[in-house]
């Protein structure tokens, strides 16, 4: 369920009830020239929700849907805040959320999210506030290639420009760090993919959404193991 669809009435309702509120964050950045600019914030988005169908204390807040994305200055359409506005941003969203909400899962989108979202939640949990983190972990390239190609198509196929993906620069990330971290995407790959989105399937991106959404429940499982049922407004 959304909050954004509730009333206050019934949010307030369900927050009494304890319910969990999981927030996406996500990124507005260049995913090569045949991903959509918002393919992180969706992937967070689908996790929440896959976290809500299968938890029913589970409530999904509106995305957020600027992230740190520095490394992809350059190219059109990237829209970065920086590290300390994000974690900022986090920390007063979540300050205002558990108003309502005892307990807050951000689920992260976006590798250039991790350490001002850490930040965030330490900060946080200092203030006695029940904040987690869920970083998604899975094997594949490491921006806009095989893997985030097949979750897209899995998500939305309609805004897959299929025909336009073309390998990146396909070193392993490591190789790669030292000229990424001094110039950014642009400095080692012109297209803005780091990998080889040619092969891509749907399936492949449903079956990685699917053991990724285990993961997530898994983990918020074994932070709030008591079981909670959620008032219905």
């Amino acid at each position: 369920m959304a909050v954004a669809d509730l009333t206050w009435p019934e949010a307030g309702d369900l927050g009494n009830g304890g319910a969990l509120l999981a927030v996406p964050v996500g990124s507005t950045e260049q995913h090569g020239p045949h991903l959509p600019l918002s393919t992180d914030t969706d992937m967070a988005v689908a996790l929440c929700a896959g976290l809500a169908d299968r938890c029913p204390d589970a409530l999904v807040a509106p995305p957020v849907a600027y992230g740190a994305s520095g490394e992809h200055s350059g190219f059109p359409g990237t829209l970065s805040i920086g590290q300390a506005a994000l974690e900022l941003l986090i920390v007063e969203l979540c300050r205002s959320a558990t108003d309502t909400f005892d307990r807050i899962v951000l689920v992260n989108g976006h590798g250039g999210n991790v350490e001002p979202l850490r930040r965030a939640v330490t900060l946080l949990r200092s203030e006695s506030r029940d904040i987690r983190l869920f970083l998604p972990r899975y094997a594949g390239d490491a921006h806009a290639g095989r893997t985030e190609t097949s979750l897209q198509l899995s998500l939305s196929p309609d805004r897959v420009r299929i025909e336009r993906a073309r390998p990146g620069d396909t070193r392993p990330l490591a190789d790669v760090l030292p000229q990424l971290r001094a110039g950014g995407i642009k400095a080692v790959s012109a297209n803005g993919i780091l990998g080889d989105p040619t092969g891509a399937t749907a399936a492949e991106g449903e079956r990685l959404l699917t053991d990724l959404v285990s993961q997530l429940f898994e983990q918020v499982r074994q932070w709030w193991p008591e079981p909670v049922e959620r008032i219905r407004p």
